[in-house]
């Protein structure tokens, strides 16, 4: 089978396109023909590593987390799925060396592979685990809830999606749209702009405005109910001033700096909860839940993707996973996918 691989850290030069035999799934482990490969900012930072030239955990890494495709076989013990399903797959690479997603064929542990609804196509499902599942987990920290996302959960809340023309803030529009909230944005100009719209966004605010908080206070005078970050450390400010009392801030990135100042007496006079989150170490069990929510949406057609649902496909072949790793590490808005096998 093609498969790409990297066996040191570095630029995009360092994935290479090998054959391999397909191997056979273990115990609790699921083999899926991948159709399609999501590349998110994860994959290469993670193949960059630190600096060039480290070793790795393995000999060399299969990378991509995210993908979707058929099922194949089946190891001992798994009941989730069955040969034939359409599924996407979250976390495919985590810990693992030959798991990730740059494959024909991928063994992934069954806990992370999900039915992917009929109506959903692949393209979809590959564009879920490490966006989807983010913002889900991003929109059910807050202080006052909901735990779980469905219609209707956060009903009569105002969220705050910063950076809403990205993945993750696309979607978290979408999602929190789909409970019933008020969703507003902030973005960078009118193309994103119009990108967050086609999400389905209730209100915009360009961040580069004079005064971005009174745009926002206009829209939610108690101010807002949850914020979903993305650069914390430029917003911390404008993040205080919107905030209700008992809100929550939902970090899940660090655009703009690893390091914020907080004013301690305004943050705690509002109650404010800072809830930082990273999806390799959530826990299995909540990624489950994620998907069981996901799901659904997906089921209700609230998750569309695409130029005219706000994020641009930008499409590569396998052999060219180089070139979509790097366009996506030069920031590129839309979502990056590798066609791997054809249907």
């Amino acid at each position: 089978m093609k498969t790409i691989v990297y066996s040191e850290t570095g630029d995009p030069s360092v994935l290479h396109l090998v054959d391999r035999m397909v191997t056979e799934p273990g115990a609790s482990e699921v083999r899926v023909r991948i159709m399609v490969s999501g590349v998110n900012p994860t994959d290469w930072k993670s193949r960059r590593g630190s600096q060039p030239g480290e070793s790795l955990a393995f000999p060399d890494v299969v990378p991509n987390q995210d993908g979707s495709g058929l099922v194949d076989a089946v190891g001992a013990g798994v009941s989730n799925v069955a040969v034939g399903d359409r599924v996407w797959l979250a976390l495919a690479a985590y810990q693992r060396a030959n798991s990730g997603t740059a494959q024909e064929y991928a063994v992934v542990p069954a806990e992370r592979v999900f039915l992917l609804p009929a109506a959903a196509s692949f393209d979809q499902g590959a564009s879920l685990g490490v966006p989807a599942v983010t913002a889900y987990r991003a929109l059910t920290v807050a202080e006052d809830g909901p735990r779980r996302l469905h219609p209707g959960a956060l009903d009569g809340k105002i969220v705050l999606v910063a950076g809403g023309a990205g993945a993750v803030g696309h979607a978290a529009i979408q999602l929190a749209r789909w409970a019933g909230a008020t969703v507003i944005t902030t973005v960078s100009g009118p193309v994103k702009a119009a990108l967050a719209k086609a999400a389905g966004v209730h209100h915009v605010v360009t961040y580069t405005d004079s005064d971005v908080a009174a745009e926002i206070r206009a829209i939610a005078p108690d101010g807002v109910d949850l914020i979903v970050e993305v650069a914390p450390a430029q917003n911390s400010d404008l993040n205080l001033k919107v905030i209700r009392n008992r809100g929550s801030i939902a970090v899940y990135a660090n655009h703009g700096g690893d390091l914020m100042t907080l004013d301690v007496r305004k943050h705690f006079s509002l109650n404010v909860r800072y809830q930082f989150l990273l999806l390799y170490t959530v826990g299995i069990e909540v990624v489950q839940q994620a998907a069981a929510a996901i799901h659904e949406a997906l089921v209700d057609g609230a998750l569309p993707i695409g130029a005219d649902a706000g994020l641009p496909l930008h499409r590569f072949d396998l052999a060219q996973t180089a070139d979509a790793h790097a366009l996506v590490e030069s920031g590129a808005t839309g979502k990056v996918l590798i066609d791997v096998s054809a249907s």
